[in-house]
């Protein structure tokens, strides 16, 4: 069986995803995999921040004789097991990390609870009566 690492087609009309799987050749794009090995989404604003690879999983299937395609191989390059972007990447992902943290609703602290043997100032109507 000839193994190739090669990205999985899923998304959505315009929305493009992609996941970087260990495949047959024989089989189709969109296909049975062998083992999923990372993610590509060309849709994240950081660049560095697009490709999230499984390393481990990856210097295995290239120890095995697994073959990357073309895209797949500029990916593994710069962020596989001994990337040239490895650094950029973490850098990427920590500002994405802040601005979504950023960007988050914030959480509304709830009232607490009355401490046992104080009374609230208005008695509570049962419900459906008002």
């Amino acid at each position: 069986m000839a193994v190739r690492i090669r990205m999985k087609k899923m998304g959505r009309l315009h929305r493009p995803f992609y996941r970087i799987c260990a495949m047959d050749s024989r089989r189709p794009r969109d296909g049975r995999v062998l083992e999923e090995l990372g993610t590509y989404d060309p849709l994240v604003p950081e660049t560095d921040a697009r490709a999230i690879l499984n390393a481990e999983r990856i210097k295995y299937w290239l120890g095995v004789g697994a073959l990357p395609t073309e895209k797949v191989g500029v990916l593994i390059k710069k962020y596989g097991p001994e990337g040239t972007r490895l650094e950029k990447q973490r850098a990427a992902l920590a500002r994405l990390a802040q601005q979504r943290q950023r960007s988050a609703p914030p959480v509304h602290a709830a009232r607490p609870a009355p401490e046992a043997g104080q009374d609230d100032d208005a008695p509570a109507a049962p419900p459906g009566e008002e």
